[in-house]
């Protein structure tokens, strides 16, 4: 009797989480526009972030190229912008 007890208790408490665990799961998540509206403010879709990435990743790619092509240390070069070399990437 005392199991059959604490197992039905379990179990409503269990059954009460879930409850209230779906409730905040419906609360949360953002319906279809939201979503809409989130993918379209991505970095990917502006085109201006993605030029500014890409120009990111070619100056990081040089930088990486020098400096296993030098001894430099590039690591600690304070104007990224400007090649080992003093011309500007």
């Amino acid at each position: 009797m005392e199991a059959a007890r604490k197992a039905l208790v379990v179990v409503a408490v269990l059954g009460a989480g879930a409850g209230v665990g779906s409730i905040l799961f419906a609360l949360v998540t953002p319906g279809e526009l939201k979503k809409q509206s989130m993918l379209q403010e991505m970095p990917e879709r502006d085109s201006r972030r993605r030029d500014e990435a890409i120009r990111t990743k070619e100056l990081v790619m040089a930088t990486l190229k020098d400096a296993a092509a030098t001894k430099e240390n590039v690591a600690w070069r304070r104007n990224w912008r400007v090649s080992g070399d003093g011309r500007s990437a």
